[in-house]
């Protein structure tokens, strides 16, 4: 029998950290309900907010909620991977959760804010940053003020937030257009965009 003299590669499988971004009112936890509705092998990291629920918000599924004393105390514990004071609440991802979720082998999703996206980038040039877009301003504006979570002067800083938010777009990996009632086509994107990175020659390697 012939022996070779080489090694066979073979695609490596270590988790990848993807985190979903891109303005308010752009579908970010939409986007993330789907992929999680798809039952892929991903665990999903759960943002903390010192901001009061929605009427459609559950404590610990869509957000952990804390009062800003206790989210003041977590910051001063160095209990969070990234915080940010974020239209008049802070908000922020605690570190045990992202290092359980890497430690089970499967890719880790977050859901974070463009400044959010920046800090972990900071912390993990490897993590892999999707930025979501809409298909044109009108359409953006319009599921924005759709949602009528916010007043007008909300509303306006949001809408100046996202400007500088969108000149921060050259430390995203990627661009995904989410437009409206097509979100499907959003999740395919972004499934491929972790296809491929799981295929890579040179692997990205994930330290917190």
């Amino acid at each position: 029998m012939t022996e070779i003299d080489f090694e066979i590669k073979t695609p490596e499988n270590a988790p990848l950290l993807i985190v979903i971004s891109g303005p308010s009112g752009i579908g970010k936890d939409t986007v993330v309900e789907g992929l999680k509705e798809r039952n892929l092998p991903f665990r999903f990291v759960i943002t903390a907010t010192s901001r009061p629920p929605r009427d459609n918000e559950v404590d610990g599924r869509d957000y952990f909620f804390y009062t800003p004393e206790e989210f003041e105390a977590m910051i001063a514990a160095d209990e969070l991977l990234e915080h940010a004071w974020v239209y008049s609440a802070y908000k922020g991802v605690p570190k045990w959760q992202v290092r359980k979720a890497l430690a089970s082998g499967e890719d880790v999703v977050m859901r974070l804010d463009v400044q959010g996206a920046e800090t972990v980038h900071n912390l993990c040039p490897d993590a892999i940053l999707i930025f979501l877009t809409a298909s044109s301003e009108e359409e953006w504006l319009q599921r924005l003020r759709d949602r009528r979570s916010e007043t007008e002067e909300e509303l306006q800083l949001r809408i100046a937030t996202a400007k500088g938010e969108y000149e921060k777009l050259d430390i995203f990996d990627y661009i995904v257009l989410n437009q409206e009632d097509r979100l499907d086509e959003t999740l395919d994107v972004i499934e491929s965009i972790i296809t491929a990175e799981h295929h890579r020659v040179h692997p990205r390697k994930v330290v917190l």
